[in-house]
């Protein structure tokens, strides 16, 4: 048994290079002989050790082949991105490095790289550079941490102290949200200690954005979640008019903009994203629409004092001299470099390559809607963005026509359910999508849900 590091990680280049070669070219979902191959995978612990080499060639043969090809240029299922070369790359690196990232003492290049990719990011979203940058898991961990941020100001500007003496008898902090706020926010909400019940819940139009004129009045004990980027429709709430009338109030401004931030980064969207930077905090997701690898997301506050107390971990061993520590940003103390795949992609595709990325996406999605409307599919939402809602017929007739196209493997998309009706989600995130595979898409949503209207 071969149990050199390096041996393993050759067989495991190898494997993935010969997943990755042709990943265009093959079903973007498994099909049941492929599902069926996980059986071979459910065995019995061992009693004896095994030959590294031998395990990742069964989890190579037979998982491999189950995989939804999200990295893949055609799947338009979740707001999921591919992985462009460099981050890729640069992941099988930081795992050999194996890095904990919670302290510069323990990786003095996690720690740097951390600190470049966050001015690096500030600088694409125009942000102030004074904010502080987080890098966790995702944006329901991003959503968290900016709350908690915000519950720490909002208490402390009244003199308590949450981390000390949390949330009991203390002054009630009022949580205001828009009626499509996305489920990753509630549950945010509810791990900060506010539940998700007592929030204070605002209409919002036909796209999912909420109506300026319904916030309720706020005070500087409020806290106001906005959208940037409606997980259906791709609407943004409208910043400049909400936020300066929160922010004369005194209330704590987040927004969420899982996939949607990244707008601001190409000025083909200036009008969408105005205001935007005039929040108090916002979470994003890098493995989105950076295309880094999962798991990657990012948190940003302006006010560094509130995140870092809100984060930071004191114990003995722990040095509280130091002017930066990566773990005073997240809620993890331990975690791995998430850092250097950020700092990879940012690198390799630079300032232009970035705002090529969304735009050819946001192009992309255009005509998804305009082909499917002119094949008499129905289009629910105005698309602003990345994400397109189409309707193949009452309720029935879509879900068939969504099993149809997976069913069929040359793409991927969802379905979800929008003002009332059942719609397919079509999501375009990915780097490596072309125009020859929107056409390909085309083809088979056209056929399969002209196929499930005449069924």
């Amino acid at each position: 048994m071969n149990t050199e590091p390096t041996h393993a990680l050759k067989k495991a280049v190898d494997l993935a290079s010969e997943y990755l070669t042709g990943i265009g070219d093959q079903r973007v979902g498994p099909d049941e002989h492929s599902l069926q191959g996980l059986a071979s995978l459910d065995i019995e612990l061992p009693e004896a050790p095994q030959d590294p080499g031998s395990v990742l060639g069964e989890l190579h043969a037979h998982g491999s082949p189950a995989t939804i090809v999200s990295a893949g240029p055609r799947y338009y299922g979740f707001v999921i991105g591919g992985v462009v070369p460099a981050a890729l790359g640069a992941s099988v690196l930081a795992s050999a490095w194996d890095q904990n990232t919670g302290m510069q003492v323990c990786t003095p290049v996690g720690a740097k790289l951390e600190e470049i990719s966050s001015r690096w990011l500030l600088d694409l979203l125009r942000f102030d550079p004074a904010c502080g940058v987080g890098f966790v898991t995702g944006a329901t961990v991003a959503n968290f941490t900016a709350i908690c941020a915000a519950r720490h100001r909002l208490l402390a500007n009244k003199g308590w102290d949450v981390e000390q003496d949390g949330l009991f008898d203390a002054p009630t902090i009022r949580v205001v949200v828009g009626e499509q706020v996305h489920a990753s926010v509630k549950k945010a909400l509810s791990l900060a200690g506010f539940g998700r019940a007592r929030v204070e819940t605002v209409a919002a139009d036909d796209q999912g954005r909420i109506i300026p004129s319904e916030i309720p009045n706020l005070d500087d004990m409020t806290l106001l979640c906005l959208q940037a980027g409606e997980v259906n429709s791709g609407a943004f709430d409208s910043f400049t008019e909400i936020i300066g009338d929160a922010k004369n109030a005194g209330a704590w401004v987040h927004v969420d903009g899982a996939f949607g931030l990244w707008a601001r980064s190409c000025a083909e969207f200036d009008a969408l994203t105005e205001g935007l930077n005039l929040a108090d905090s916002w979470a994003a997701d890098a493995h989105k629409w950076l295309n880094v690898p999962y798991d990657s997301g990012l948190v940003i506050c302006r006010d560094r004092e509130a995140i870092v107390n809100a984060m930071t971990i004191k114990a003995p061993y722990l040095d509280d001299k130091s002017p930066y520590e990566p773990c005073w940003f997240t809620p993890e103390l331990s975690r791995r470099a998430r850092g250097t795949e950020v700092y990879a992609a940012l690198r390799s595709l630079g300032r232009s390559g970035v705002s090529d990325m969304i735009s050819r996406c946001c192009g992309h999605a255009r005509r998804f809607a305009s082909q499917l409307e002119t094949a008499g599919f129905e289009i629910l939402n105005d698309v602003v963005l990345n994400q397109v809602l189409v309707r193949f017929g009452d309720d029935q007739q879509t879900r068939r026509a969504i099993e149809l196209i997976q069913r069929d493997g040359t793409c991927w998309a969802g379905g979800t359910t929008w003002q009332g009706k059942h719609a397919m989600r079509i999501s375009v995130s990915s780097w490596a999508t072309t125009d020859d595979d929107v056409t390909a898409s085309l083809e088979a949503m056209i056929r399969s849900g002209r196929q499930a209207q005449a069924s």
